[in-house]
C-alpha cells in the first residue's frame, strides 16, 4: 500500500517536497509490511505540510505553508506529480486544505493570520478565485473571567506554556549527560503551527483545520481563539452559521466527524478531546470532554483519527510522544480514555489507522513508524517497522 507524504521542505525541514511511502506490497490493501520511502513525487520548496486528494480526479492539493499558497498537482505516473496551473494565494502559514465532497471548492486554513479561505475548483479540478471568510473575534475579549457567550464546556484550566523556554531550562538543569532526553521543543520549525510564538500566550486567530459535515455544513477550528466555527457555502463565499467557544487556552486543533452524528475536537494546548453535538434545531454545543490523562503539561496534542469500526479514537501527543486511545461510549456522546501508548518516534505530528496498523509520522525524528493495534482493545503495541522520512507531517493513503 502506498501513501503520499506531506512534509517540511528545506526552509523549515529536510524534505524536497511530497514523498511516497510504501507499506508492505504496493498493491495490498493493508499496511502491515515493511516500510520504505519510494522517493519524492514532486519538489515543493514551499513546504507541503498538508495534502488532500480530489474525490474523483487524480489530483492532489498541497498547503505550501511557508509560501502561503495552495498548489494543485496532477499524477503523471506511479511515482511523479506535476504542478497544475499557478499556485493560489491563501494566507500566512496555510497549514490545511480540505476538498468539498462535490469537488466544487476547497477550504484552506491559515495558522499565521487566522484566515479561512474558500477556493473554487473548476470541472478539471483547477483552483482559482480565493474568497476570505469573516475573521474570527476573540470570544473572551480582554476579560480573564470567561467568554462573552455561553459554551456549555467545562473549564479545563489550561495553561499555555512556553515550551521552548521550558526545554532550555530543563536541559540546563539536568546537564550534558541527560540533556538528550529532553524533548526538543526549541527545535520546532518556526513555520510550524507549534512554534514558540504560538505557545507564548498571544490571543490571535490561528485557523487550523476545516471538516466537511453532512448536509453541507463546514466546521473549522481556531487554535488561537478557542473557537469551533460552523459555516455554509454559497455564491458569495462562506456564511458563518454559529460559533462554539471552548475553554480559554485549550487550543482546538483538529476535528473528526463520527457516524453517530457527533463531532470530536482535540485541543492542542490542554490535551483534551471534546464532544460537540447538535440539537433538533441544529444548534451545536459541547456535550462532554475527556482529558488525555498522563500526558505532560509541556505536551501538545496533534492529530485525531478513528479506528476502522468507529469505536476507538486515537489522539497523538507530541513531547512525551504518545497516542491517547479513547473508547466511544453510549451513542457517541461520551469518550473514555483507555490508554496512553508510546509511539516509538519523536514528535508524532500525524498518524493514520489502516486496518490493524497505526502509521505515525515522527516529524522531528525524520521517520515514519508502524505499530500493530490489539484486536480486542485497539491499543497500539511496539513499533513493528520504521523507515527514514524527512520531516513528515501528513500521511495520505493513495487511491
Amino acid at each position: 500500500m502506498r501513501f503520499w507524504v506531506g512534509a517540511y521542505a528545506s526552509d523549515a525541514g529536510s524534505a524536497e517536497g511530497i514523498g511516497i511511502l510504501q507499506a508492505g506490497e504496493a498493491d495490498a490493501q493493508s499496511a502491515g509490511g515493511p516500510l520504505g520511502m519510494v522517493g519524492t513525487a514532486v519538489a515543493a520548496p514551499g513546504s507541503p505540510s498538508w495534502i488532500a486528494a480530489h474525490p474523483t480526479h487524480d489530483l492532489l492539493y498541497a498547503a505550501l505553508e511557508s509560501d502561503g499558497t495552495v498548489q494543485a498537482y496532477r499524477r503523471t505516473s506511479e511515482t511523479r506529480l506535476a504542478a497544475v496551473s499557478a499556485p493560489v494565494d491563501a494566507g500566512a502559514a496555510v497549514c490545511h486544505v480540505a476538498v468539498s465532497p462535490d469537488a466544487s471548492f476547497l477550504i484552506a486554513s491559515c495558522w499565521g493570520d487566522g484566515r479561512i479561505v474558500r477556493i473554487d475548483l473548476d470541472a478539471a479540478g483547477r483552483p482559482s478565485r480565493p474568497q476570505i471568510a469573516a475573521e474570527a473575534v476573540d470570544p473572551y475579549g480582554s476579560s480573564t473571567e470567561g467568554p462573552t457567550q455561553s459554551t456549555g464546556a467545562r473549564v479545563s484550566g489550561a495553561v499555555v506554556p512556553d515550551l521552548a523556554a521550558a526545554a532550555r531550562a530543563v536541559r540546563e538543569a539536568v546537564g550534558e549527560e541527560f540533556s538528550h532526553l529532553v524533548p526538543g521543543y526549541d527545535d520546532v520549525p518556526e513555520t510550524d503551527a507549534e512554534s514558540e510564538g504560538a505557545l507564548a500566550g498571544d490571543r490571535v486567530s490561528r485557523a487550523h483545520q476545516a471538516t466537511f459535515l453532512p448536509g453541507g455544513l463546514i466546521a473549522t477550528t481556531d487554535m488561537g481563539l478557542d473557537l469551533v466555527r460552523f459555516w455554509r457555502s454559497g455564491a458569495q463565499g462562506l456564511r458563518l452559521v454559529q460559533e462554539v467557544v471552548l475553554p480559554k487556552g485549550s487550543g482546538p486543533r483538529h476535528g473528526l466527524w463520527h457516524p453517530s452524528g457527533f463531532f470530536y475536537v482535540v485541543t492542542e494546548l490542554s490535551r483534551e478531546v471534546f464532544v460537540l453535538g447538535a440539537d433538533r434545531e441544529g444548534r451545536w454545543s459541547v456535550v462532554s470532554g475527556e482529558p488525555l490523562l498522563g500526558s505532560l503539561e509541556t505536551d501538545t496534542a496533534a492529530e485525531l483519527s478513528m479506528g476502522r469500526d468507529g469505536t476507538t479514537l486515537y489522539a497523538g501527543v507530541r513531547g512525551s510522544d504518545t497516542v491517547g486511545v479513547l473508547s466511544v461510549r453510549g451513542g457517541g456522546e461520551a469518550l473514555q480514555l483507555l490508554a496512553l501508548a508510546e509511539t516509538g518516534t519523536h514528535w508524532p505530528r500525524h498518524h493514520v489507522v489502516v486496518d490493524d496498523m497505526l502509521l505515525v509520522a515522527g516529524q522531528l525524528a525524520d521517520e515514519i513508524v508502524s505499530l500493530p493495534l490489539d484486536a480486542r482493545t485497539g491499543v497500539p503495541g511496539r513499533v513493528r517497522h520504521r523507515t527514514p522520512s524527512p520531516s513528515p507531517t501528513r500521511l495520505l493513503p493513495r487511491r
